[in-house]
């Protein structure tokens, strides 16, 4: 007999390219190999860079306009998918508003030592004149120019620029409620042609994710050769920077998992939750070890429906759209990144910048795809809108994996409560909650 080999997962090997990339970062520091790191090693990180810059703009394009054309169901469920899109956009909008909050608080970026953060914003300056004279434009213009960007003059203008997200985001709205107004019979070509596009572009970013280790590997290894130079304590102040950014994500995560969602729970159902997290409990383990929402989500819909009592016809619809367009956890990751990328290359984000961030984040955040990972891809627009190098990747993407994980948890813990909250509005939630609750806690 011969024994199967097991395959190791994805996740694994980002942790073992992590760790790699470390251990070559400090024999290159400590072995005068730092010129060889920077012209044989960094360039395979600034290609895996460059493919997920790539597939951001068409990814959500497509994701997007697949998205709301599958919408049409709201003729029947007009008033239930109100409720759910209404409270999808304001966790969202929380989520957001929390992880500034803390990062703006805590301010991990200024934990890399002034120099440093000078170094950087040197070395990957290519845009910062730019930066600079988009701030003084965003200063002499009237109070609606951020509205009057987003609609474009030129999708195909804008489809180019990965800053200019919203306007493509504008346009995909824009073409997906055409759709949904349309005639069925004649819109079943576009439809299935969008959706077969949508599944070729999410079997790229999974082909994109395979190359990732090497990626991980290349951009650690360069990084670390660039933070400390000639001076290997340039890398201690980088993982303490690293520590305390993990930390402030987590923080974030937690809030919304034991005080938003809880707070929402008692004020909008009469579920205890406690009783809550015990029915979705194995759905939340799922998200953890899958780091992502449309493989949990079959799970999460049975939980919801058996454990939680409720209805199939709200689960049906609310938790694929909550898959879809609800990313709180991944909002908080994106903007505790954003601003701490910016920190650590000596950017002042203005008030304006802050804005643009909770906007960018929460329209990102509904064509985010839901697999792992895809919140880099969402970063990436996050960053370019604000004028972010997003070379900064670099800085996160070590540790975005096992950060991943924790958001996942938090995305579909999200998804649940929104289904609850509107099922129990709806009066859909079954009144024998609690019994059917206990009942199946006896019986696993």
């Amino acid at each position: 007999m011969t024994s199967q080999k097991k395959k190791i997962p994805l996740h694994l090997w980002i942790v073992i390219a992590m760790l790699a990339g470390v251990v070559w970062g400090m024999i290159a520091i400590f072995g005068g190999l730092g010129e060889f790191t920077t012209d044989w090693v960094k360039p395979f990180g600034t290609i895996f860079i460059k493919m997920l810059k790539l597939i951001a703009v068409p990814l959500v394009l497509v994701s997007l306009i697949d998205g709301i054309s599958n919408l049409s169901d709201l003729t029947k469920l007009s008033r239930i998918g109100g409720k759910t899109i209404g409270f999808y956009l304001f966790t969202t909008v929380v989520a957001i508003t929390i992880g500034l909050l803390l990062v703006n608080t805590v301010q991990p970026g200024k934990f890399l030592p002034s120099d440093k953060r000078e170094e950087l914003r040197m070395k990957y300056a290519s845009d910062a004149n730019l930066k600079m004279t988009s701030a003084k434009g965003v200063e002499e213009s009237g109070p609606l120019q951020m509205l009057e960007d987003i609609v474009p003059d030129n999708f195909f203008k804008a489809a180019t620029d990965n800053g200019a997200m919203l306007q493509v985001i504008f346009f995909a709205f824009m073409l997906g409620i055409a759709m949904v107004m349309s005639p069925k019979d004649k819109l079943e070509p576009v439809k299935g042609f969008f959706e077969g596009i949508n599944i070729t572009l999410l079997n790229v970013v999974h082909i994109i994710m395979k190359y990732a280790p090497i990626g991980v590997f290349a951009l650690i290894a360069g990084l670390l050769v660039d933070i400390a130079g000639d001076d290997p304590s340039g890398a201690v102040d980088l993982f303490k920077a690293l520590g305390v950014y993990a930390l402030t994500v987590l923080g974030g995560l937690g809030t919304m998992i034991f005080l938003i969602y809880p707070l929402f729970i008692r004020i909008f159902t009469k579920i205890k939750y406690v009783q809550f997290i015990k029915g979705i409990f194995p759905a939340q383990m799922l998200a953890f070890t899958t780091s992502s929402s449309a493989a949990t989500l079959p799970v999460t819909m049975d939980c919801v429906e058996k454990n939680l009592g409720v209805s199939e016809e709200v689960t049906s619809f609310v938790l694929p759209l909550g898959a879809t367009i609800n990313m709180d956890g991944t909002s908080i990751h994106q903007a505790v990144s954003a601003v701490f990328i910016a920190q650590a290359f000596g950017h002042d984000l203005t008030l304006a910048d802050q804005l643009i961030i909770v906007l960018t984040a929460t329209l990102s955040s509904i064509g985010a795809a839901a697999v792992p990972s895809a919140g880099l891809i969402m970063l990436v627009i996050v960053l370019g809108a604000i004028g972010v190098e997003p070379e900064g990747l670099a800085l996160i993407i070590a540790i975005d994996r096992p950060l991943d994980m924790v958001r996942t948890i938090v995305n579909v813990t999200g998804d649940a409560s929104v289904a609850v909250i509107v099922a129990a509005s709806e009066g859909d939630l079954a009144s024998e909650f609690d019994k059917g609750l206990l009942n199946s806690d006896a019986g696993s």
